[in-house]
């Protein structure tokens, strides 16, 4: 399980901005894992709490936090997320835009839209599980603007 969850940060850690070479862009990757509680009147509450432990079957939140620290705005961003193996792609982030996903982080498009080889040469529809990027368009980003992109997940 720890060598699960190792995977899980060294992944998150991929996240690369297709503008680098434009300014100083800062991005940061967090792993979360939901934990659900009952309360006293038999309610269920749904927390995050940092992954430092997680187990087959889990719901994880991957959460890219950037920033922009120059003087100066930078635009067409392009933030990608490499999705690890052991994980299966589930929706966007609570309040985060909707993302393009990739089951070969060379096509991309709304998981509708995609389609997977089979070995006899024809295709088939793309579900979660063939989901390997997530990523995000962002037009703009002012001088010390910043935000938040997440998306929710499982582990396998």
């Amino acid at each position: 399980m720890a060598r699960i969850l190792i995977t899980l940060l060294a992944a998150a850690a991929v996240v690369t901005p297709a503008v680098a070479s434009q300014g100083p862009l800062q991005v940061a990757s967090k792993i979360f894992v939901e934990q659900r509680a009952l309360d006293k009147a038999g309610a269920v509450s749904t927390s995050l709490a940092p992954a430092t432990r997680a187990v087959p079957g889990d719901h994880v939140v991957f959460v890219l936090a950037y920033r922009n620290t120059g003087a100066q705005s930078l635009s067409n961003i392009v933030l990608d997320n490499p999705v690890p193996g052991a994980i299966t792609y589930r929706a966007p982030g609570a309040g985060s835009a909707t993302p393009e996903l990739s089951i070969d982080g060379k096509t991309y498009g709304a998981l509708a839209q995609l389609r997977v080889p089979t070995a006899s040469g024809g295709s088939r529809a793309a579900t979660s599980n063939d989901v390997r990027h997530i990523r995000w368009r962002i037009a703009t980003v002012p001088a010390g603007g910043q935000g938040q992109l997440a998306f929710k997940a499982v582990l396998k």
